[in-house]
């Protein structure tokens, strides 16, 4: 369903472990950051109405998630504050391809890629702390459906620019390249460390 090629290494749970108020942290810019590539994606590609309902959709979730985090964080003190990026993002973005209608697709699959691993990554992180902190684990489990339909919608809405078989060819091999990325890690605790 998600198209991930790998599982998140036990090392990223050692970073919850360590770090979990940065990780938080991260998540808000995460959500917000999600938020801004739906609307980049929208403003790019204007024309194209089903990407700009679909987008505006996105944007309304991931803008509601961010205010969720947030309350999250207000509610355990932690006080919400700017973070270096990690390279997961930037080192997918690289992969992207410069001419159209390939770019779209990329920009697209790239998308549905971050939000298929931040649906993995919350599963994991949901069951990792549900014995010690259950408003949390329920907090994350919630947050899957939508993190998952988020990668679906960027899937179907890349086969807008080419055919179904070649955007799932390019799909695997993203995937391929994702997977690679996400096992390099980064010393950073981030959602996608």
């Amino acid at each position: 369903m998600l198209h991930l090629q790998s599982e998140s290494a036990k090392r990223w749970l050692a970073q919850v472990d360590q770090s979990l108020d940065e990780i938080l942290i991260d998540h808000a810019h995460c959500e917000r950051k999600a938020a801004s590539t739906a609307m980049n994606l929208m403003n790019a590609y204007t024309d194209n109405r089903p990407l700009c309902v679909e987008m505006t959709r996105i944007v309304e979730e991931e803008l509601e998630h961010f205010h969720m985090v947030l309350d999250v964080l207000d509610a355990r003190g932690i006080p919400f504050r700017r973070l270096a990026s990690g390279p997961y993002g930037r080192k997918l973005n690289q992969l992207v391809r410069p001419s159209e209608p390939l770019r779209a697709v990329d920009r697209l699959l790239v998308a549905s890629l971050i939000e298929a691993r931040s649906c993995e990554r919350f599963r994991l992180l949901a069951d990792h702390v549900r014995q010690r902190d259950s408003e949390l684990a329920d907090f994350y489990a919630g947050l899957f459906e939508s993190e998952a339909r988020h990668h679906t919608t960027y899937v179907q809405i890349a086969e807008h620019f080419q055919p179904r078989d070649c955007v799932r060819q390019r799909l695997d091999e993203l995937s391929a390249q994702e997977a690679e990325i996400i096992a390099g890690g980064c010393d950073l605790p981030r959602m996608h460390s």
